[in-house]
């Protein structure tokens, strides 16, 4: 199986944006899916994830401190995708963002290393 991200790109300050993440190869609705960050010179950050629920059609949510209120992650079983839209963007969240899917209960990259990994897009905000 494969993930690839779309949707990066330099934009301004207060600008949204949406990543995308589809998976190909498994079915992205039986799976963990996380969204991470990594800055240069830092290390990889959770930012948000979704958790597969048989209970609850929208899963358990998960946000960063940093992000919550301004980014909202979705997933569309149907497209096999899942999905950051991210608003008022910062300076700060700029970084190469990445996919992830795995078996994980916990919004962590160390959870998600024994799973499937994109390649990662890039998101510059800047004036």
């Amino acid at each position: 199986g494969h993930l690839v991200e779309s949707g990066g790109g330099l934009v301004q300050p207060g600008d949204s944006l949406r990543l995308s993440c589809e998976a190909s190869g498994f079915t992205l609705e039986y799976y963990a899916i996380g969204w991470f960050r990594q800055a240069p010179g830092k290390e990889r950050e959770a930012i948000s994830c979704i958790f597969h629920s048989i209970f609850d059609d929208d899963g358990n949510l998960y946000y960063s401190n940093s992000v919550k209120g301004r980014f909202t992650i979705s997933r569309d079983n149907a497209k096999n995708t899942v999905y950051l839209q991210m608003n008022t963007l910062k300076p700060e969240d700029t970084a190469d963002y990445y996919c992830a899917a795995s078996r994980a209960s916990e919004c962590n990259p160390v959870k998600f290393y024994g799973g499937y990994w994109g390649p990662g897009t890039q998101v510059t905000v800047s004036s």
